[in-house]
């Protein structure tokens, strides 16, 4: 298991290899479909400051208020590859170090991850009231109001959420490695 500390830099994101279990410790930010288009429509300075050496969390997070603050009731992954058409391009324009997320990601991400020093990092489905038990504190939440709950960017502090490197910097992708192997056996089962 690698302790994976956020912010982080390319170096320490180059080291890791697909199949690689972490527990990210640190801030990270949780970004869906509108985030992404959002960081797309034009440069955002302020987000390229938050999100630099950070990961994305592709999570449409269950909140309450507790105490007056906010608290994460579940925070399981949402499937990532909605994300294929902006991942790579966000990684270059705010300096992310990865997207975490369920599914699995495309082409287009694999090349990113591979020219900008990011990885893609696959959570446990299902396991939503699991993941939020690695959520210390919500830090800040941006874009609620125009977004809502589920595609607002919620800043959060974790503390050792587990996590699997399915797609490297270097160009491999679990993803690709599994599709593989299972079309060869598929043709073996038809007699191909």
């Amino acid at each position: 298991m690698t302790e994976l500390r956020l912010p982080t830099d390319e170096a320490t994101i180059r080291e890791l290899n697909v199949g690689d279990f972490v527990e990210i410790t640190g801030v990270m930010f949780t970004g869906r479909d509108s985030a992404h288009s959002f960081l797309m429509e034009k440069e955002r300075e302020k987000f390229k400051e938050l999100l630099e050496g950070r990961i994305i969390y592709h999570c449409g997070p269950v909140v309450k208020k507790v105490d007056g603050e906010w608290k994460f009731i579940s925070a399981g992954p949402t499937t990532s590859i909605r994300e294929e058409p902006f991942q790579a391009d966000v990684f270059k324009r705010y300096g992310l170090r990865g997207a975490l997320g369920k599914g699995g990601m495309g082409k287009k991400t694999i090349a990113g991850c591979k020219e900008f020093g990011a990885v893609y990092l696959h959570a446990v489905g299902g396991a939503g009231a699991l993941a939020a038990a690695s959520v210390k504190r919500v830090k800040n939440v941006y874009m609620l109001e125009e977004f809502g709950v589920p595609e607002a960017f919620w800043e959060i502090e974790v503390e050792r959420f587990p996590a699997v490197v399915t797609i490297d910097s270097k160009g491999r992708s679990l993803h690709e490695k599994v599709r593989a192997d299972s079309e060869v056996i598929y043709k073996k089962l038809i007699g191909m």
